[in-house]
């Protein structure tokens, strides 16, 4: 708190300022894999009004690697919360014209506050509650330009408005993703020759939200089974546990390859560009297939379907029944930890195959 009262003393909230040709732009996201993903479309929006910007986004040390290759960012500050001063230090070699926090934070607002940045702005909750806004964090915010952040509305677009006071002005929420030729050399042993090649990743970043993985086993099997499909199972080194149960639990005579714990974030991308169709709750690899434009199935579970799965005619979510979803953007720590569980575990296999059949059906016609 003290730091608080420190920066409310010494710093007068700023108003809009005039639009430079090439202001130096830090953004902060300190979530997960599918919120980086869904954090990129601001990267492109300022590019798009301003080319000679130059972009720097701070983040955890697995979207550092997400989002290499990436033409719009130009320098990556990995968040180590044991290295505060580190991290300020970096913000203040920046000399950065504007600044943003993508969620509230305390931490993170501080940070920039206290690097000076001229410019800031942050979100102010709206339409819900949100743990993340503290006492402390909306004393912060008072120093900045708040921008209100509609809880269950699309979240990619909530974060655009973050860069209307410096002019950024758009509901482009389409999002971008690269990978190397050596990434796409390495994962062709995989995918070269395979015809109908679907991905199914049966883990999330955050447990609560799985789906079961033997649920997973009959889909992979029903899509080997009618759609002659070979599945192949992602995740990572974490995922082991639940990939050996889906694993034994599939049929005999089901296509399968298994590549959980083999390919690095680089890899995954380049893999999953190349896939038919991609299936699992509702966590990061799902949105890196929205990226490349890979067809996808996202089994929600607890997660408001509104906020941030992608939605289209190639992209289905498959919500259970419920009175309304648990887990939130905004509020991903504050829970009926068993309705979450039964959410997440209650749709019928059923109706994610019939979700399937309709969707190839589709991407056949296109």
């Amino acid at each position: 708190m003290a730091t608080c009262y420190f920066l409310s003393y010494f710093r007068q909230k700023p108003k809009n300022q005039p639009r430079v040709n090439s202001p130096k732009v830090l953004i902060i996201q300190l979530a997960k894999l599918g919120d980086m993903v869904c954090t990129t479309p601001m990267f492109r929006a300022v590019k798009k009004t301003y080319p000679e910007a130059r972009i720097t986004v701070v983040g955890n040390v697995v979207n550092k690697e997400l989002l290499a290759g990436n033409r719009d960012v130009d320098e990556y500050i990995v968040w180590d919360k044991k290295y505060p001063f580190s991290i300020l230090n970096d913000i203040k070699k920046g000399k950065f014209d504007f600044g943003c926090v993508t969620a509230p934070g305390f931490d993170a607002l501080s940070l920039i506050l206290l690097a000076n940045i001229p410019m800031i702005s942050a979100p102010r909750i709206e339409n819900g509650w949100s743990p993340y806004e503290t006492r402390s964090y909306r004393l912060l915010r008072k120093l900045v330009i708040a921008k209100p952040h509609r809880m269950r509305s699309y979240a990619p677009r909530e974060y655009l408005k973050l860069l209307e006071p410096i002019g950024v002005f758009t509901d482009d929420t389409k999002k971008h993703l690269y990978y190397s030729e050596k990434a796409a050399e390495s994962v062709s042993v995989f995918i070269d020759g395979v015809d109908f090649p679907v991905g199914i990743s049966p883990s999330a970043g955050n447990r609560i939200k799985q789906w079961p993985a033997e649920k997973f086993s009959s889909v992979a099997d029903h899509l080997s089974d009618k759609h002659k499909a070979t599945v192949v199972i992602i995740g990572g080194p974490n995922d082991n546990e639940e990939a050996n149960v889906m694993f034994n639990h599939l049929g005999h005579d089901t296509r399968v390859i298994n590549l959980v714990g083999r390919l690095n974030i680089e890899e995954t991308k380049a893999f999953i560009s190349k896939l038919k169709l991609f299936i699992s709750a509702d966590t990061g690899p799902i949105y890196i297939a929205e990226a490349f434009g890979v067809p996808t199935i996202d089994i929600v579970g607890p997660v408001d379907e509104n906020e941030q799965p992608p939605i289209s005619r190639f992209h289905k979510v498959i919500v259970p029944s419920r009175k309304g979803p648990e887990l939130f953007v905004m509020n991903a720590r504050v829970y009926d930890t068993e309705e979450v569980k039964r959410q997440a575990k209650c749709t019928p296999v059923s109706i994610v195959n019939n979700e399937i059949d309709l969707l190839i059906s589709d991407i056949i016609k296109q």
